[in-house]
């Protein structure tokens, strides 16, 4: 791995002893413990870079990834982006010479060549690298061509990482021409036939509509499910057949109706404006079973369990569709905060400072991170808290519903906290949950928000599930995590929806919330 700062000797010029001190410190908390977490080795600092050595090349990407990412986040925290401090990473996979306190050799050439050719805050990463680590990590990747680099005899395959897999669309490196001269001429083209296409079928789908919907006399509440009852039929659960939620039936007492859905006839199920959220946050009404075990604690709520479908069929990792059984347990109303987290770093059973408000969820913490907590949490109680299993998520996050998110088939304004949700999205930090309204169970923020850890080792299907509690796996480098984040899009906030992270490493749209399994 080779690394520096881009920019370094102009911001040196304009601040040389600021910059100097702020490098320092990215270095001694940021950089140094990353690369040891990683089983790696710097081998050599170089002014404002370094030169470092792993074990394997998937331990490279990862703490190429961390360094990234954790940098990225401290410097939102710096509102003169002329100060933000900025690596740029190459990673290569070849033999090197050892000699005294240096490493020589065409791998490490190539290495500093693919990072002088990386952008500001971005990972390059060589051919024999990527095919080590393109099925192994949560992250999409950019081809950039075969490059020829200075002093390098055959051309080498680039590669950019990409953290956010949905940021590959937004990339623009060698497809430039199409989109100044073929883009346009076919997006016109396609345009006007798309057009006629969605009228004519508009005009069929409204006529079809009206008599349907006159017939069954519009929506009706949902009654309060019981143990043997199934969800009624209603416009949603027709709709949201298409995308094969599975049906289930859930004990409790609690039970809402959900907002009113869009009409059937509307051409795609795609989220509309949200109107204003108000200027003052509410404070959300705290459910009469709620409970809290210190002063600092989360708020907890009681929840009976029962019998649910677990699944969907929307996605490979969510099949197959399969009955467990949840016995009772208590799950906090919204995921740990900033501030309940501050608590267990004062009483120095939690080693990680998080960035944020205090009334936010805490974020960027990992699967190992929320250990710590709990851990915390249980000997200040003396209750056995622990993370929810990833099926105690799922039946919480439906409520005793039926359908891709808690309050219906289609993405509703100002339910949930992502791209496209409708609510006010701010790329760096997550809205205040008391902002979303409870689900049926008086949970919050079940959609988006962070993505929140689960107990469950990852396992890329339900094949083979247990019915009842959490599935373990010896030795797993990877958790689950549920509910999507602020930076998701609207399909990764469904309630069935599944991702996976490595335990050890940090995401700054992670966050967690308890669960216990008595009072």
């Amino acid at each position: 791995m080779s690394a520096d700062i881009a920019g370094y000797s102009r911001m040196m010029g304009h601040d040389e002893e600021g910059t100097h001190v702020r490098m320092t410190r990215y270095r001694r908390d940021i950089v140094e413990p990353t690369v040891a977490e990683h089983s790696g080795t710097i081998v050599k600092h170089m002014g404002d870079g370094f030169l470092a050595v792993f074990d394997s090349p998937l331990e490279a990407t990862r703490c190429a990834i961390v360094i990234q990412q954790t940098i990225a986040a401290r410097n939102a925290a710096v509102s003169d982006k002329t100060h933000w401090l900025q690596y740029r990473i190459g990673i290569n996979l070849g033999d090197i010479i050892y000699e005294s306190n240096d490493i020589f050799g065409d791998g490490v050439n190539i290495a500093a060549r693919l990072q002088t050719a990386a952008k500001p805050g971005d990972v390059n990463i060589s051919g024999g690298v990527y095919e080590q680590v393109k099925n192994k990590l949560v992250c999409g990747y950019q081809s950039l061509g075969d490059e020829r680099l200075k002093n390098i005899t055959d051309p080498v395959r680039i590669y950019r990482v990409l953290p956010d897999p949905s940021a590959v669309v937004n990339t623009d490196h060698g497809v430039r021409w199409v989109a100044r001269t073929a883009v346009p001429i076919v997006g016109a083209c396609a345009l006007t036939f798309g057009i006629g296409v969605w009228y004519a079928t508009q005009r069929l789908a409204d006529k079809q509509a009206i008599p349907d919907v006159a017939a069954r006399g519009g929506e009706q509440p949902i009654p309060k499910p019981t143990q043997e009852m199934p969800a009624p039929v209603s416009v949603e659960a027709k709709v949201e057949a298409k995308s094969s939620e599975p049906q289930t039936a859930i004990p409790h007492s609690a039970l809402v109706a959900p907002p009113p859905q869009a009409p059937i006839s509307e051409p795609s199920p795609v989220a509309v404006l949200a109107p204003p959220m108000p200027a003052q946050r509410p404070e959300p009404a705290t459910p009469s079973d709620a409970f809290r075990d210190c002063p600092n604690c989360p708020d907890m709520i009681s929840l009976t369990g029962g019998m649910f479908r677990m699944g969907s069929s929307s996605d490979l990792s969510e099949k197959p569709v399969h009955q467990v059984n949840v016995a009772p347990f208590a799950l906090s109303r919204v995921p740990v905060t900033k501030a309940q987290w501050q608590t267990c770093v004062a009483a120095k059973e939690c080693t990680y400072h998080p960035d944020g408000a205090d009334d936010l969820p805490v974020r960027n913490v990992s699967w190992k991170d929320a250990q710590q907590y709990i851990a915390w949490l249980s000997k200040t109680t003396s209750k056995p808290y622990r993370l929810p299993n990833e099926a105690e998520w799922e039946y919480a996050a439906r409520a005793g519903t039926t359908t891709a998110y808690w309050w219906g088939a289609r993405m509703a304004p100002g339910y949930a906290n992502c791209r496209g949700c409708g609510t006010p999205h701010d790329p760096e930090k997550p809205i205040q949950i008391g902002l979303l309204p409870p689900n049926p169970f008086g949970l919050q923020g079940m959609g988006g928000g962070v993505a929140e850890w689960v107990s469950d080792c990852w396992h890329s299907s339900y094949q083979g599930a247990p019915r009842t509690g959490s599935w373990s796996a010896p030795n797993c480098r990877e958790h689950v995590l549920r509910g999507g984040s602020w930076l998701s899009e609207l399909d990764d906030v469904r309630v069935s929806s599944r991702e996976a992270y490595d335990s050890d490493v940090r995401y700054p749209s992670h966050g967690f919330r308890v669960a216990l399994s008595s009072r």
